[in-house]
C-alpha cells in the first residue's frame, strides 16, 4: 500500500515539472525556428544581390570606353535578378514584400558599383510580443540588409 501512494505522488511530480518546462521548451522551439528563418531569408537575399552586383559588374563597361555607364535598361536588370531571381522581372518574389523599390544600384566611381537591398523582416510570430517586464510591447521588425561592391570588368 506504501508503494501504491510513493508511484501516485511521484505521477503528480512529473506532472507539474512537465506544466513548468512546457512554456519554456516552446519558447526555445520558437526562437529557435524564428532565427532560422530570419538567417534563411538573409541568405537568399545576399546570394541574390550577389548575383545581381557581378551581371551588373559585366556589363556596366560595355561601350569600350573604359567608363561605367548604368542605363535605365542595366538598372532594371540589376532590381529584377535581386527580387525576382531572373533579368525579366517575371514570377514571384524571390522574399515576400520584397520589391524593385528596395533596390539601390550606385556608380562608386573608380570602375566601381554597388547593389544594395533592404528587406523588412516579417516574423513568423506577429509584430509584437508582451514585455512582461517594462508593460509595453516589443517590436519584432527589422530590417536586413545586403550591399556587394564590385569592380566592373570590361
Amino acid at each position: 500500500m506504501h508503494r501504491a501512494a510513493k508511484k501516485s505522488a511521484q505521477a503528480g511530480i512529473a506532472a507539474v515539472e512537465f506544466t513548468v518546462a512546457l512554456p519554456l521548451l516552446l519558447f526555445l522551439f520558437l526562437a529557435v525556428s524564428e532565427f532560422g528563418r530570419a538567417f534563411l531569408q538573409y541568405n537568399a537575399l545576399t546570394r541574390a544581390v550577389q548575383d545581381s552586383a557581378r551581371q551588373v559588374a559585366s556589363e556596366a563597361i560595355g561601350n569600350g570606353t573604359g567608363v561605367v555607364v548604368l542605363d535605365a535598361a542595366l538598372l532594371a536588370t540589376a532590381k529584377n535578378l535581386v527580387v525576382f531571381g531572373n533579368s525579366g522581372g517575371t514570377g514571384t518574389a524571390l522574399l515576400p514584400g520584397l520589391t524593385v523599390a528596395n533596390v539601390t544600384v550606385t556608380n562608386l566611381g573608380g570602375g566601381n558599383i554597388a547593389v544594395s537591398a533592404a528587406y523588412a523582416y516579417q516574423p513568423m510570430i506577429g509584430t509584437r510580443i508582451p514585455d512582461l517586464v517594462q508593460g509595453g510591447p516589443t517590436p519584432t521588425l527589422f530590417t536586413l540588409r545586403a550591399e556587394v561592391r564590385m569592380r566592373a570588368i570590361s
